[in-house]
């Protein structure tokens, strides 16, 4: 056998190993061989291979269209559906563009979310784009993921600004605000239940998540289309860039909003300097507390004009400006003032008006009463938390040093543990649990003015042969949400408090108040009107020739009741029947009654404490 023949033989074996014949039925091969009609072996062959081609083929489009509907991105349905697909590619990449565009265009107070705002160009996205572009595709999706959570930080930033500015009146301090968080949550459970707080709690939560995700997932989405039509890309930013820098160079406008925007830039720049401010404070604040022009007088020589006299501080809680002045509760409040007005002088009373200025606005009635009695300004959680724990004396503790003076503190607002209470310098406290009150809650005020005050008379003021009393009292009817609002009622009908559910059920209830500003107002009003009656009638059935009552405001309200009010002045009167009293402030030029006048003097309310030491003093 030659080798031609040996390889062919090989050949021949080896494609019978890989092919068998099919023999057609009733036949053998050799018959069909023999045959003239009958397939070859040859032709049986060829036939098998390219059915099994056939068949290998079919096999393979059915994997291949398995593997298209197991595919990511959609199950394979951008395969079935293209031109859907895309409308839905693109209207994703448009609402990504729109998302971060809102976000750098946002204005940090909602007073100022208007269609201008957003009609601007903001540089961040120019700067944005632009770094983007020129890193290398690994580092730039990692820059993409960075960008897109720094975003979303800062907007997370703008919206605790918003809430801030809508109940402070003032942007989110982030050296000093966190505790007020806590703060926040008791006063949701207080004013709407467990379950509004729980619901509030969570929506806040997912709301955070959601913005995160969206603007890091936004800016990626960005970054990658940016990245497959880089010249376009490229082209866009120069163009908008150029448009930028000459709108910013010649100041170009619309609707009195300049077009060229640096939003994030001065907002984080504000923040940095917030920040150096903050970490500072103590030090600074530390030095202003050991300044005390009365640290060194004698306790004998201390408030000697006021020996003898029962001395009432009372804060009526948000006892604002607005009040007074607002246009819309000026007429009822007017009303109830010449009403309060006519009661003391019936009992024999006169009283003297001015201006506070305080240190908040809108909500942290603490800092505002220890701005009041320390003569410092707290204007901060950290600047309290340091002089509650300092040796700085205030207004109440210097009354308590002379050891002429039971010193009392009346405050129904304070539900827990109130360590700060001795530093004020309060030889007994009664907070919410010990005015004897069984009656409802009248939502975040556990217990109604008219009540809280009957109560001290029966506690302490009402009883005989006592020393003179220096009382500090709160009045927290007139607290935020303002609703449901209690009303005077006969003060021999008080008893425990339990006349009170009657009245409550026949209130208003807050979430209903609260979907109207102008509700919100006329509520508001109300629960100033019912703080204001409940003390001018305790004055006229329980004040004598030894009484002197200091009241006024802590702070304004809210900014939903002020409508964007920038002042942060507060009512403040002195009500005595003694005239020698009157007589030692005439020097502060304050108005007769209950009702300061426009120009009356206004002063900061850390100034007041030393100012009526040195009145007293002589």
């Amino acid at each position: 056998m030659t080798a031609r023949h040996s390889k062919t033989a090989r050949k021949d074996h080896r494609v019978s190993l890989f092919t068998r014949s099919r023999q057609l039925p009733g036949t053998t091969g050799g018959e069909a061989e023999a045959d003239g009609g009958g397939a070859t072996g040859e032709d049986v062959t060829e036939e098998v291979v390219a059915e099994a081609g056939a068949a290998e083929t079919a096999q393979a489009a059915e994997t291949s269209e398995a593997g298209d509907s197991a595919r990511p991105g959609w199950f394979g349905w951008r395969r079935r559906y293209p031109r859907t697909a895309r409308g839905v590619s693109v209207g994703t990449t448009v609402l990504a563009g729109l998302l971060v565009l809102v976000v750098l265009l946002s204005p940090a107070r909602l007073d100022r979310m208007n269609l201008t705002a957003f009609l601007r160009l903001p540089v961040e996205a120019i700067v944005l784009a632009a770094v983007l572009l020129v890193l290398p595709p690994k580092v730039r999706r990692i820059a993409a993921v960075f960008f897109g959570a720094f975003i979303g930080l800062l907007t997370l930033l703008k919206l605790m600004d918003m809430g801030f500015r809508q109940t402070m009146a003032r942007p989110f301090d982030l050296v000093f605000d966190w505790i007020m968080l806590g703060n926040a949550t008791d006063w949701l459970r207080e004013s709407f239940g467990r379950t509004g707080e729980v619901l509030a709690i969570a929506g806040v939560i997912i709301l955070f998540i959601a913005v995160l995700v969206l603007c890091t997932l936004a800016v990626v989405r960005l970054t990658n289309v940016m990245s497959r039509h880089r010249p376009r890309a490229v082209l866009t930013t120069l163009v908008l860039g150029t448009v930028w820098v000459t709108c910013f160079n010649l100041g170009v406008q619309f609707g009195g909003v300049a077009i060229a925007t640096k939003g994030y830039t001065g907002f984080i720049a504000n923040r940095v300097q917030n920040v150096r401010n903050g970490l500072g404070d103590a030090e600074v604040f530390e030095k202003q507390s050991s300044v005390d022009a009365f640290a060194a007088t004698p306790p004998d020589q201390l408030l000697t004009g006021l020996r003898g006299k029962d001395v009432l501080f009372t804060f009526i809680e948000s006892y604002g400006r607005v009040a007074i002045d607002d246009p819309a509760m000026a007429p009822e409040m007017d009303a109830t003032l010449k009403k309060g007005d006519a009661t003391l002088k019936a009992a024999g009373f006169a009283s003297r008006s001015g201006w506070l200025r305080s240190p908040v606005t809108g909500a942290g009635s603490w800092m505002a009463h220890s701005t009041f009695l320390s003569g410092l300004w707290v204007k901060n959680q950290q600047r309290y938390l340091n002089l509650t724990s300092s040796d700085r004396a205030t207004l109440t503790s210097y009354f308590q040093k002379t050891g002429d003076w039971r010193t009392v503190g009346i405050v129904p607002g304070v539900r827990k543990s109130w360590p700060e209470g001795k530093y004020f310098g309060l030889d007994h406290i009664y907070d919410s649990t010990h005015l004897g009150y069984k009656g409802p809650y009248f939502s975040w005020t556990p217990v109604p003015d008219q009540f809280s005050l009957e109560a001290f008379q029966k506690l302490e003021h009402g009883k005989k042969n006592r020393d003179p009393i220096m009382a500090e009292i709160i009045l927290a009817s007139s607290h935020n949400p303002w609703s449901p609002i209690a009303h005077t009622i006969d003060w021999n009908d008080l008893g425990d408090g339990s006349v009170f559910e009657q009245i409550k059920k026949e209130g208003t209830n807050p979430t209903e108040v609260w979907k109207s500003q102008d509700r919100v107002r006329t509520e508001y009003r109300k629960a100033i009107q019912y703080s204001m009656d409940s003390l001018t009638q305790w004055m006229q059935r329980y004040g004598d020739e030894n009484t002197v009552l200091v009241f006024l405001g802590d702070h304004q309200p809210v900014p939903t009741v002020t409508k964007g009010s920038t002042s942060r002045d507060v009512p403040i009167t002195i009500v005595a029947k003694d005239p020698k009293v009157l007589d030692r402030v005439d020097d502060w030029n304050w108005t007769d009654g209950l009702k300061p006048a426009d120009n009356a003097p206004e002063w900061g309310m850390d100034k007041f404490r030393d100012r009526f030491m040195t009145a007293f003093a002589k």
